[in-house]
This record gives C-alpha cells, structure tokens and sequence, in this order.
C-alpha cells in the first residue's frame, strides 16, 4: 500500500525499491567498516601495546560510544535543514582518518582518538541511512524498513569482522584490515556520490500529507511545494521533550540506553568471564556469533511483526528476553545453556532494537523527524560511553559475574519501565495520539 503525498511524492516500500536497496548497501556497509574494528582492535590492546587492564582495553568503545551519541544528535538535527545526502558523505570522510590513525598509531591513547573518528563516522551515516528508509517508506511498513536497516547493518558487521579475521590470520594486526576498511569507505562514498538520491523532500511531502489529514480545510494551502513544510522544534525543546514531557518517549529513550549496556557485556565482558570458565576462544567466538546472528537475521522478521501487532510487545518482550540470556550465563555452567542464552539475547535484540527506532518515527513529525531520532539515538549510543564505565567499576569491586547480575537487573528494571509508560504507537492501532499533538507548545519553534 502506497501514499501520494500533496507534493507529489509516492511514498512506499515498492515505489522506492531502488533508492530503498541502495541505502540498505549503504548501510551493510556502514555495518563493515565497524566490524573490521570488532575483530581486528581488541587484540592490537595486547600484542602491540602491551596493555593489560580490562578498563584500560574497553576505553576505546566509552570513546567511540561518547563520541557518537553527540553527533547521533548533531546529525539528526542537522539532516531536518540540511538534507540527509550530504551529512551521509561527510560521515564517510571521518572514516578515512580512522583507519589511517590505527595503522600508525605507536600508542594506545592514540587508537582511542582513531575512535572518536570512528564515531563520527557511525553516528553520520547509520543515522542517516536510516532516516532515508524511513522517508521513503512513509508510515507503512515502517517497522519492516527499519527492520531490513538494521539486519543489514549487523550483516556488514559479520560479513567486515569475518574478512578482518582472514586478513589478520594471514598479514598480522595492521595494517591489511584497515586498508579493507578504507576501501569500504571509498565504495560506500562513491555509491552515496551517485546513485543515492536525497530523500528529505519525501519527509516534507509526509508531514504536508498529516497536515491535510488532520485539517481538512486547508488542504488547498498544504498543496505547496515541497519546501513549505511545518518548522522544526528548538533542539532544546526537542531534547525535553524526547527526554521527560512524553513518557513514552523516555521509556524508549532509557530502553536504549540500557540495550547498550547488555551488547557492552557481550562484547567486552563475556569473553573475559568465559575464558575464566575455562572455555576456548574458538567456542567464545561461537557463542558471540550465535549471538550477533540471531540478532542480524531476526530484526527484518521482527520489523515485519511490529506493522502487524503493533510496537510495544516486540519491544517489551524482547527487552526481558534480553534479560533472561543474560541470567542464563551466570546462573549455570553448562554450555548449552550459554548458547541458549545467547540465541535469546539474539531475539530480544531482534525484537527491541530496531522497533525503538520505530518508535520514534511513529511519533515524531516528518519534518523534525531527523532531530528526533537524533535525540534517540544520543540517549541509546550513550549507553556505550555509560556501559563499560559503570559495568567495569562494578567488576572491579565485585567481579565480572557481578558486573553481569547488574546488567540483567537493569535490563528486567528496563522492561518495566516498558511495559509502564510505553503507550502503543503503530498508526493503525494507536488509541491515543502523539503527546505533541495534545501539547504542541512542547515542540514549539
């Protein structure tokens, strides 16, 4: 199902196929210039600095977890003005001394500055690879977009962090993966460059489409060219009322925070806890992966589940999923149990994440849309600055299997935050409206 906006734009997965498959290769391979990180980094801590300390060695995700939170906002901000081609092609240009630093860097603190680069570079692209779907898609099948966004994203993840392995087994740690990661950033500038197309007058027609919905008398003034569209809120404003005005907003806000604590323990904590266990690396990077497979594959499934019954049970359910993996790894020693833990966080990821992001795109105005999912995304990749932080000072008080219990009961604290304060908002089962709509001075120009 389609919609013709007054400015005449069809918005709709099948309409925008095209320009909808192109910024999906956009994000697979936003999702490989990270993942080149992920297997090739952690061990460059060890064997080329010599560094030893578990705080010291995660410094790098708070870095690159700081970093991208704030422009996550900048960029979303900016993307509302500006257009979303463009930032997209600046995020690909912060990639380039990423990788150059690594491959030079004679220090540690030195591949922790590659990685404020690195999170510019995620915060400009994934976000705006993804608010292009959401524009073109429109309000149908919006779940199922985001749904296909993020599985290719963590796809690009495995398929760059399976390439960095072959590349670092047979030519060592530097520089052969970072020159894959270049070439991943030449090819992902180059199809930004050309085929992509700029995709925020689609957002424009959308909002001009709501408002001749919503006062019918004025379709006549709304049937103007794309650039007449309703004024963004003041970031402030947007920022408070992301924050605490709108409830709903909040849970989905401080779920994504949280989701980022539990994928830090997976990332930076499991391994440590699991070879403590004795368990080999070989079956530690088989549990990661079962992990981060099930999470990849599931969200477009998820995705498509939310447009059918609705945002907040995938949501909810998936955050407590989340919760239950987690207990699985500390409340036995037996490997199958640890894989079925780890599959269940796979599902709870598939289920929560990419329909929080969802969420914000029911919610907000198309034309202030970007900021929006801006804010979100600050509140969400602030939990990688917090996670390591704070789970890594519990660790070093009490131990890493106290580290663990901590993140399953803020993950469980989390969903019921959810299950509280989350109001439904798929368009076609909402019962209440937007809570700008009811108090549109919270989002005032």
């Amino acid at each position: 199902m389609s919609e013709e906006t007054p400015a005449g734009h069809r918005l709709g997965l099948r309409e925008n196929w095209w320009q909808f498959s192109i910024f999906t290769a956009i994000t697979l391979l936003i999702g490989m210039t990270i993942g080149v990180e992920r297997v090739a980094l952690p061990p460059l801590a060890r064997h080329a600095f010599g560094i030893t300390s578990v705080l010291y060695t995660v410094s790098f995700i708070s870095a690159f977890g700081a970093v991208k939170s704030v422009m996550n906002l900048v960029a979303g901000r900016l993307s509302d003005r500006r257009g979303r081609k463009g930032i997209l092609l600046v995020g690909w240009a912060f990639a380039v001394p990423y990788a150059l630093v690594i491959i030079f860097a004679t220090a540690w603190w030195q591949v922790i500055v590659a990685n404020l680069f690195l999170g510019v570079n995620q915060a400009l692209t994934w976000t705006m690879s993804v608010t292009a779907k959401i524009d073109l898609v429109g309000p149908t099948n919006r779940g199922l977009a985001v749904g296909v966004d993020e599985s290719a994203g963590y796809i690009g993840v495995g398929l760059g962090g399976f390439a960095a392995g072959l590349l670092v087994a047979s030519y060592g740690l530097r520089p052969t993966p970072y020159l894959l990661a270049i070439g991943v950033v030449v090819l992902g500038a180059l199809i930004t460059v050309g085929p992509a197309k700029e995709t925020l007058p689609f957002a424009h027609s959308e909002s001009a489409a709501q408002a001749a919905r919503s006062a019918p008398a004025q379709t006549d003034r709304v049937e103007a060219p794309a650039g007449c569209h309703a004024p963004a809120p003041r970031l402030r404003r947007l920022a408070a009322y992301m924050s605490w005005h709108d409830r709903s907003m909040l849970a989905v806000c401080q779920a994504g925070l949280i989701n980022k604590f539990a994928d830090s323990l997976v990332a930076a904590f499991f391994p440590l806890y699991l070879v403590r266990q004795g368990v080999s690396l070989v079956e530690v990077g088989l549990l990661v992966g079962v992990y981060a497979w099930v999470w990849g594959l599931g969200q477009v499934a998820a995705g498509a589940l939310a447009d059918r019954v609705g945002r907040k049970l995938p949501i909810t359910a998936g955050t407590f999923l989340i919760a239950g993996g987690l207990a699985l790894f500390v409340a036995t020693s037996a490997h199958g149990a640890w894989f079925a833990g780890a599959a269940l966080m796979g599902v709870g990821m598939a289920l929560a994440y990419p329909n929080l992001i969802t969420v914000v795109g029911d919610t907000a105005d198309p034309a202030w849309r970007g900021g929006a999912l801006g804010v979100y995304r600050l509140w969400r990749d602030g939990g990688y600055a917090l996670g390591p932080l704070v789970l890594g000072g519990i660790a070093v008080a009490g131990g890493i299997t106290a580290a663990i219990w901590a993140g399953v009961a803020l993950v469980g604290a989390s969903g019921v935050v959810l299950l509280v304060w989350l109001r439904e908002t798929d368009p076609k089962r909402r019962r209440q409206p937007p809570a700008w709509q009811d108090h549109p001075e919270w989002v005032a120009p």
